[in-house]
């Protein structure tokens, strides 16, 4: 037996967690996942077994990111690909409760309808705090349909991992990249992933906001968290607004350009900040908003039909995307890889300066995770040396900083006790 996860203990120590929820699903509930400081974290209440570390040490994003697959076909910031495209639902409905064009919601429906997974497992708005998540399995159109739309708040997937698991079945996965990269790696220690999880799905990410992103919106909105009953950050609509509403009638609104731009990016937890992977690069297919540009280059976020992004990686994810294609349930155009960073380039920029960060990171001797086979140097060859040593340097501020408060927060901690 194992007194005290060491993976855990680092991971948090370094301030690397993702909220993944992976530890807390394979401890047989020795972890749990809690909210500290607005965002998802593990808590260790009893020990866990050496075949438990074994598989957190070696899945946990934390300290390991999956690598891209080796193959012809690969680009240093999108990852490896089989077929690039853009394409929207074709049902209406599912194209507009998306966050973009509905492709991930289309491409799910698709499998319950065809009988390629039983259900499946993604996150949706928690009733009892609108405003955060909880984990939904969905095995309907109506159900996958509720559960649509970007959710900017802590979710914790994979505490379900070793329940759904044993349960049997087949079902589809979506999550961010790193509980993708998690459930991945997890693949290497436990054969049952690949016989009961056929379709693994994802989105690019700009990275994990916490709570007080939130609050401050609502702020803005004249609303007290405490009052919201419903809250939604994205989709019915492209890209869709931020709402909230209370049970007396009253609501706020703010478009996307504001809540993520103003507010919610301006939160997002330290380990995003260095991830090597926010393209869902090991996943079947990823999608992302296939954002119009203006004359600058910069995407415009005017209300008008969805548009999705779509990436197929695998065998899997390209026969996924054909059966949808085939009976009608999403409609696509084929897209030059090249013109994918005229749609995401602040997905394109972060990457470029991943390789800067990290060397800011372990410059400040903090340990970063596991990145092989992610061409984070062959991104940072594509970037201006100039932004390279504004990030270093921004970064290991940061770090600093971090562990200055830390240091004030322990120390206040001991003489309070």
């Amino acid at each position: 037996m194992k007194t005290v996860s060491p993976t855990v203990a680092r991971v948090l120590a370094a301030d690397l967690c993702t909220g993944c929820g992976l530890c807390a699903g394979v401890s047989a509930g020795a972890i749990t996942m809690i909210s500290d400081r607005g965002f998802a974290r593990p808590r260790q209440h009893r020990p866990i077994t050496r075949g438990a570390e074994a598989r957190i040490a070696g899945s946990c994003p934390g300290r390991i990111v999956s690598p891209w697959p080796q193959t012809a076909k690969r680009h240093p910031f999108w990852g490896s690909w089989r077929q690039v495209l853009t394409g929207a639902a074709s049902d209406p409905q599912t194209r507009f409760a998306g966050a973009s064009g509905g492709a991930l919601s289309a491409l799910l429906i698709h499998a319950l309808d065809t009988g390629q997974v039983d259900r499946v497992l993604h996150v949706e708005a928690d009733p009892s705090r609108p405003t955060g998540n909880r984990i939904r399995w969905s095995s309907s159109r109506a159900e996958v349909l509720a559960g649509a739309g970007s959710r900017y708040a802590s979710s914790s997937p994979l505490v379900a991992i070793e329940q759904a698991l044993s349960e049997g079945g087949r079902f589809a996965f979506v999550g961010k990249p790193c509980d993708v990269s998690a459930l991945r790696q997890l693949g290497r220690y436990d054969t049952r992933v690949a016989s009961h999880v056929p379709i693994i799905l994802s989105f690019f990410c700009g990275g994990l906001p916490g709570s007080a992103g939130t609050d401050e919106i609502l702020r803005f909105m004249g609303l007290a968290p405490e009052e919201v009953t419903e809250f939604r950050y994205r989709g019915q609509g492209w890209p869709g607004l931020t709402v909230a509403r209370t049970a007396d009638g009253r609501s706020g609104e703010m478009s996307y350009a504001d809540s993520w731009g103003r507010h919610l990016s301006r939160q997002v937890q330290f380990r995003c900040k260095i991830c090597p992977d926010a393209v869902g690069g090991v996943a079947d297919i990823a999608c992302a908003d296939a954002w119009y540009g203006d004359a600058a280059g910069y995407p415009t976020f005017e209300e008008q039909d969805g548009r999705s992004l779509i990436i197929t990686r695998t065998p899997a994810g390209e026969a996924l995307l054909r059966s949808a294609e085939a009976a009608g349930a999403i409609e696509t155009a084929p897209l030059a890889i090249e013109e994918v960073e005229w749609m995401q380039p602040a997905q394109a920029q972060r990457k470029r300066m991943i390789a800067a960060r990290t060397a800011a990171v372990r410059a400040s001797f903090q340990p970063v995770p596991i990145m092989r086979s992610l061409d984070i140097f062959a991104a940072a060859r594509l970037g201006r040396l100039w932004d390279s040593g504004h990030n270093f340097l921004g970064t290991m501020r940061r770090v600093l900083q971090r562990r200055t408060r830390g240091r004030r927060a322990m120390a206040a901690a001991e003489q309070s006790a």
